[in-house]
């Protein structure tokens, strides 16, 4: 639906020579219906109330300038970025953000630096909600292995290569028990082990 703001008319600026314009219906939440009477005709206008925030002059040059970066987000590479390119479509600050999403302003500040170990998965549904992107724009390649399912990874490599639980531990050079852990998701790896142990062996 494309909007058009028109500017006030002399039909609608109030004189001692012309009628109120008056409120007769609310046909929507920013939709309502105009009349005023005028030589025994009732005359019908309809007026959209938007709403809209104002940006602080510094935070805008601060937009204009990454944006400047980058065409369009599909241009984009990398989570931070990601982040602040939506963060900025919205006009919202990051303390706003935060506060939606309910985590602490500096936790989102980490994200949008870059400066996080992970990306807790209900962080991230929240914020695809709120930017209106897939969530798996937002994880990196860790979180992304968490989020299919770290079991069933495993699992189907291990079964690739055609090896039981106590086999593929020892090409792993670790205890068969923690395998079995693992594939049935009763401990979630580590960022630090599945860096050792995964990252160059399972693609996503």
């Amino acid at each position: 639906m494309h909007r058009k703001c028109n500017p006030i008319t002399n039909e609608f600026l109030v004189t001692k020579r012309t009628p109120h314009w008056r409120i007769t219906e609310q046909t929507a939440e920013n939709m309502y219906i105009m009349s005023h009477t005028e030589n025994g005709e009732t005359k019908l206008s309809p007026l959209f109330v938007l709403s809209f925030r104002l940006m602080a002059p510094r935070k805008l040059l601060e937009a204009q300038l990454f944006n400047r970066q980058y065409h369009s987000y599909e241009d984009i590479d990398n989570i931070p970025d990601r982040l602040r390119f939506c963060r900025h479509k919205l006009g919202l600050m990051q303390k706003e953000v935060a506060q939606i999403v309910g985590i602490a302003r500096s936790t989102y500040i980490n994200l949008e630096t870059g400066n996080h170990n992970g990306f807790d998965k209900t962080v991230a549904d929240k914020l695809s909600k709120l930017y209106n992107i897939p969530v798996y724009d937002l994880l990196d390649n860790y979180n992304r292995f968490i989020a299919v399912g770290q079991g069933k990874l495993i699992r189907e490599h291990r079964e690739s290569l055609n090896l039981g639980k106590r086999p593929y531990a020892r090409t792993l050079g670790v205890d068969a028990n923690m395998i079995r852990l693992l594939e049935n998701e009763r401990k979630q790896i580590s960022l630090k082990s599945w860096e050792k142990y995964f990252k160059d062996r399972i693609t996503l």
